[in-house]
């Protein structure tokens, strides 16, 4: 696409966006009710789009985009006019009589960068929020999943309004271009690295931007005395691992924190998982592209590391697949230990005291999320009292992301700005403060305010309404 298309598309949805017509709770309702259709109406083209481009299979493509959109699209619609009406805060008595309103507006004409390992869902949950919130968008999928790309290019403008919202496809120089016009909100989801790009870019305009990152998510292992409670939690790790995507989740378990003396339970438990849950790997996702399975390969090339590896790490560059991998204590100044692998290797790390995990933790970037199987409730505490993350699950794993009253989103590296359910509303609003007085009654003081300003009883007004109260009954008025 020309610059001037480029160009010509952000025109465009502006214009429609200045009409007015996307603040109405009408409107609104009726394109997150198209949205509904499309997901209900679609879901085989986008059953077909997901499997051509990650192998996704139909249980994990509902169960991790279809379906979370679905219960998305439905919370929305089932509270829009409740978080579209304006808010009544106290005001001090000293402005009486006086109303205070906290009135949600549409921020405008926002942009939106979608990811590919969730190609469909991460372009359609932001989507679902700034819809809600009135604005007028563009929505600009990965390059590297085609196939969904295609999809929503196509299906978009069949069931929304194709003036107000609108998908532009395209590689790193369309997205380029896009980041060169001015939006009123950029919404990105990706790499730390196309995220500088795009803060840089959104700086010259003091776009406001919101992003989604990752980082490497731990998960602390704590020794659970009950071995259906062991079970449970290494079943859970699995999932959080490798059924999502083969791992290129950014939710997904990293690394596991455990103590020595409990790392072969651990480790024995992990591989008779994956043998029930997978006695063949046509049901997992494999990697995106040949440039990731050939970075994800590296990592476990390097000797120091591939010497650890005690479960898996076969690779097949013709089909893209890598088998499940575990390794045990890798080095860690190695690169596995110190980028985000997103992929189906899980490094374990021993420590002789599990407490030692926090400060495992502390010395590495905050991480997008933090999970701990842990029944000790003063080992809780300190996880949550001394670690920081986008946030924090006890006993398992990733189902906080399907929390429409929990926010997602990281902190730090990991990413800021917060979204889903309310917080997608208020991510894509601003939060108008509206003050409303009446001429009805004005009271003034005999004293220039320089000398009322010395009366200890002044300066008590800012503090205690009473005061302000008696002031008035005491009928002061101008000399």
């Amino acid at each position: 696409m020309e610059s001037v298309g480029v160009e010509g598309v952000a025109n465009e949805v502006r214009t429609d966006y200045e009409s007015g017509k996307t603040r109405s709770l009408a409107w609104r309702r009726s394109q997150l009710k198209a949205l509904q259709r499309l997901l209900y109406e679609e879901e085989e083209g986008m059953f077909t789009a997901l499997k051509q481009d990650l192998g996704k299979h139909q249980a994990e493509a509902y169960r991790d985009e279809v379906g979370i959109l679905i219960k998305s699209v439905n919370y929305a619609l089932e509270n829009l006019k409740k978080w579209m009406t304006p808010c009544r805060v106290p005001v001090p008595l000293l402005a009486f009589p006086t109303r205070g309103e906290l009135v949600p507006e549409p921020l405008g004409v926002v942009l939106i960068f979608s990811s590919w390992n969730f190609p469909i869902g991460l372009s359609l949950e932001p989507l679902i929020g700034a819809i809600a919130a009135g604005n007028a968008i563009v929505l600009k999928p990965s390059e590297l999943a085609p196939a969904s790309s295609n999809f929503l290019a196509k299906s978009v403008p069949k069931y929304l309004d194709s003036m107000s919202v609108k998908v532009v496809r395209g590689g790193p120089d369309v997205g380029q271009k896009l980041l060169e016009q001015k939006w009123d909100k950029i919404f990105f989801t990706g790499s730390s690295r196309v995220a500088r790009i795009v803060m840089a870019a959104a700086a010259k305009h003091l776009t406001p931007v919101a992003v989604e990152l990752g980082g490497k998510s731990p998960a602390i292992f704590d020794s659970l005395s009950s071995a259906r409670d062991r079970k449970v939690a290494v079943e859970r790790i699995v999932g959080a691992k490798w059924v999502p995507c083969s791992g290129q989740v950014c939710i997904g378990v990293d690394y596991v924190l455990v103590e020595e003396q409990f790392a072969p339970i651990l480790i024995d438990q992990l591989k008779a998982t994956l043998e029930k849950f997978y006695p063949r790997f046509d049901c997992l996702s494999r990697i995106i592209n040949e440039q990731h399975f050939q970075r994800l390969s590296n990592l476990i090339k390097d000797p120091s590391v591939a010497a650890t590896i005690i479960h898996g790490g076969s690779l097949d560059s013709e089909t893209l697949f890598i088998e499940p991998t575990i390794l045990l204590d890798p080095p860690l100044d190695a690169e596995i230990m110190n980028e985000e692998i997103f992929g189906p290797l899980l490094p374990i790390i021993t420590l002789k005291k599990i407490e030692d995990s926090i400060e495992f933790i502390r010395a590495r970037p905050k991480p997008l999320v933090i999970y701990a199987f842990t029944k000790d409730e003063k080992l809780r505490s300190r996880i949550t009292a001394e670690t920081s993350s986008g946030s924090l699950t006890f006993n398992d794993t990733m189902i906080q992301f399907a929390c429409d009253e929990l926010p997602f989103g990281g902190v730090g590296g990991s990413g800021f700005g917060q979204y889903h359910g309310k917080f997608s509303f208020d991510m894509f609003s601003h939060t108008k403060a509206v003050l409303r007085r009446s001429f009805l009654l004005e009271f003034t003081f005999r004293y220039p305010p320089w000398d009322a300003w010395k009366l200890p009883f002044m300066r008590s007004v800012y503090h205690f309404d009473y005061v302000t109260l008696l002031l008035r009954l005491l009928g002061l008025k101008r000399g």
